[in-house]
């Protein structure tokens, strides 16, 4: 079985970069972004997300023994899928069919994650394009490439009150504890190399390294750059005080337990993250 490569990342974490710089440099690699409309190649956005939230592994392993089915036919040696639908739904059933996958972590501020993310989101909404959103088993209406909003996390606020920025802080610390939990769990470190988008993926030794460690043959001796791609334009993308004090106001409702991860690393070396070590602290029951 060939080389399988996933990322545990959110949406606007560099993921399209990531793709450009497997394709760049890594020999006989087949890269896929955001399967949709791949035909034979199922895409884990959607009701595989609802999936997830109401435990039908079943439902995501026939899906992902369809995409190994998929992969086996390619005819690179290696494959990359780079998608954020990984942490929202394939985590729960991935190792039963890629017992052997290997991972990228890729970590963004999460503030500029959530502007960016509500951002494409109202931008979707303006266009009224087709396929952006589905029907649960809820009854409800859900975004395609995100998560369902009755996972227990969302349950410690009152529906509707989340801004959208908020909204999407909220889902980008539940995909981050469960990308821990994956790894600790199943003992996955040592097939996990983790990068904070964008320093790293910028960096050409790093990004060597990170070649290295997945055992992966390159096309030549340097590293070819990623271009940046999938921008957002526009100043309203700009993180200001008014998104920072939503933020701690959406930290101040959550129990210290979804916010522990970010005491130790890889979290705590970057400057955003003492904003949710602060409110970590502030939340245990002993510091009331």
């Amino acid at each position: 079985m060939k080389p399988v490569i996933f990322t545990l990342a959110s949406a606007r974490s560099g993921t399209l970069f990531l793709r450009d710089l497997f394709r760049k440099n890594v020999r006989d690699c087949v890269c896929r972004h955001e399967p949709f409309f791949d035909w034979g190649n199922p895409t884990m956005f959607g009701p595989a997300i609802y999936d997830a939230y109401a435990g039908r592994r079943d439902r995501l392993r026939a899906r992902l023994i369809k995409k190994q089915d998929y992969i086996e036919r390619l005819p690179g040696r290696v494959y990359l899928e780079s998608s954020h639908a990984f942490l929202k739904s394939a985590y729960l059933a991935a190792l039963d069919v890629f017992p052997d996958l290997r991972l990228v972590h890729l970590i963004r501020d999460p503030l500029k994650v959530a502007k960016s993310e509500a951002y494409r989101h109202q931008w979707r909404l303006r266009l009224r394009a087709p396929f952006h959103f589905y029907r649960g088993d809820d009854g409800a209406r859900h975004f395609y490439w995100s998560l369902t909003g009755n996972e227990d996390i969302f349950g410690h606020f009152a529906r509707g009150r989340l801004s959208l920025f908020q909204w999407y802080l909220v889902q980008w610390i539940e995909l981050e504890n469960r990308a821990m939990e994956f790894l600790e769990r199943h003992q996955l470190h040592d097939r996990c190399f983790t990068m904070h988008s964008p320093s790293d993926l910028n960096h050409p030794e790093t990004v060597r390294c990170l070649f290295e460690f997945l055992g992966l043959a390159l096309k030549q001796s340097r590293i070819v750059a990623g271009r940046p791609r999938n921008k957002s334009l526009g100043p309203s993308l700009v993180v200001n005080r008014a998104d920072e004090e939503q933020c701690v106001a959406m930290l101040e409702q959550l129990p210290a337990r979804y916010l522990s991860i970010f005491q130790r690393e890889p979290y705590a070396q970057f400057a955003w993250s003492q904003l949710f070590r602060e409110q970590e602290e502030a939340a245990k029951p002993s510091a009331r």
